[in-house]
């Protein structure tokens, strides 16, 4: 049997907020925070999650690895830095190794320094090309820990930091090491917000997950960070699955197929039967499309009964970081939640009529008792599917 795999620290930062407790109050209040209407990342004001927190300081890392993209993620380290100290300790350096999803990584300072470029002729002196390698999160992570084991990105769109999780279980589960940092980070820029408004996907407002007005995602920005060992902790990461069905380069697989194995594995390895899953956190993006296909492959593998919600009206999607945002939503879910709250599903509750019904989880609803179980959805560009199952350990 298969040593099971332990969240035993979280650390986050996103547009609602920094830290376990703060985002917590906000997931679960009964009014929508978090995103709102802010400038500058397009030709008007869009929604958008953006962090208003203070970020940590860069300054124990190499200038060429300072960016946004890193100073969220150590804003995230911070909150768990006594645990991963600990940790390094306990297990040596080379026995902990780093697993991180991004998408952006330092495509904003490639931005900064192309404006630049065309207003004097030079690039700005605090850009180096480093900045925008898709390693780079990990590498700032080892060079500031001072780590010697396993250290790498996915960068699969949307699903990358939930693969991540599932790659740092299996690190584990093969004995290769004793401890992962894993989680993933994406920082807002002009170029992302860009590529999905000339794909029509961005909404000006709100975004409003299944509903017949749905049309398109707010995009966000956030880092969440867990410290996923073999010793038992708060939360057990229970289950994963992974499919690639390749079935269009943006568009999903309209019936499902993909999302409903990545789905079935995960709750396989899991062991749980779908009725005993007590939440979903939907991927949920408020896209035509990808609602459509969401709603199909929860209703036939789970039924309409489930409770679920989408939390983009909240943070936004954070893209490379969303499935491990999400992850970590699971994690509130699950700990030091007697009464059971769920997070809401914020839209203007007109469904659609052609989509199969499901228990979206109204503000302020509660179970009753602890969460026993989490499903997290996450589905990318190029059919690149990943779900998760979280328990209460």
């Amino acid at each position: 049997m298969m040593p099971p795999v332990f969240l035993n620290e979280l650390g986050l930062v996103c547009a609602l907020g920094s830290g376990k407790h703060e985002v917590a109050r906000a997931l679960f209040a009964t009014t929508p925070s978090g995103v709102a209407s802010h400038a500058g990342f397009a030709d008007r004001p869009l929604h958008l999650g953006v962090v208003t927190a203070p970020l940590t300081a860069q300054d124990a890392l190499p200038r060429a690895q300072h960016s946004r993209n890193n100073a969220l993620l150590l804003t995230a380290l911070a909150q768990v830095r006594a645990g991963v100290d600990a940790a390094i300790a306990r297990f040596g350096p080379e026995r902990v190794a780093v697993v991180l999803g991004t998408s952006t990584s330092g495509i904003g300072e490639g931005e900064g320094a192309i404006a630049d470029h065309l207003a004097t002729g030079q690039l700005s002196a605090s850009f180096h090309l480093c900045q925008q390698e898709l390693g780079a999160p990990a590498l700032a992570l080892t060079h500031l820990l001072g780590l010697a084991g396993p250290s790498y990105v996915i960068s699969t769109a949307c699903s990358s930091s939930a693969k991540a999780l599932a790659s740092a279980a299996r690190l584990l589960r093969a004995g290769t090491v004793d401890a992962v940092l894993t989680g993933g980070v994406d920082s807002l820029c002009r170029f992302t917000v860009a590529g999905f408004r000339s794909l029509d996907s961005v909404s000006e407002e709100r975004c409003n997950p299944m509903s017949v007005h749905r049309h398109g995602i707010n995009i966000g920005e956030a880092a969440a960070l867990f410290l996923m060992t073999r010793e038992p902790g708060p939360v057990r990461l229970s289950g994963w699955g992974e499919s690639s069905d390749a079935h269009h380069i943006s568009a999903p697989e309209p019936a499902g197929r993909g999302a409903i194995a990545a789905i079935r594995e995960a709750l396989t390895r899991s062991g749980l039967s779908p009725e005993h899953v007590d939440y979903v956190n939907l991927h949920g993006t408020a896209t035509v499309q990808n609602d459509a296909m969401e709603s199909r492959a929860v209703h036939t593998l789970l039924g309409p009964g489930v409770k679920a919600s989408s939390t983009k009206p909240l943070t936004g999607h954070t893209l490379g970081a969303s499935g491990a945002l999400e992850a970590a939503f699971g994690w509130l879910t699950l700990v030091d939640n007697p009464q059971g709250k769920l997070p809401p599903h914020f839209w203007d509750g007109d469904a659609d009529p052609t989509l199969p019904a499901l228990a979206l989880v109204k503000p302020g609803e509660a179970l009753g008792r602890p969460v026993r179980s989490v499903l997290s959805n996450s589905f990318a560009f190029g059919g690149s599917n990943a779900a998760l199952v979280l328990e209460n350990a």
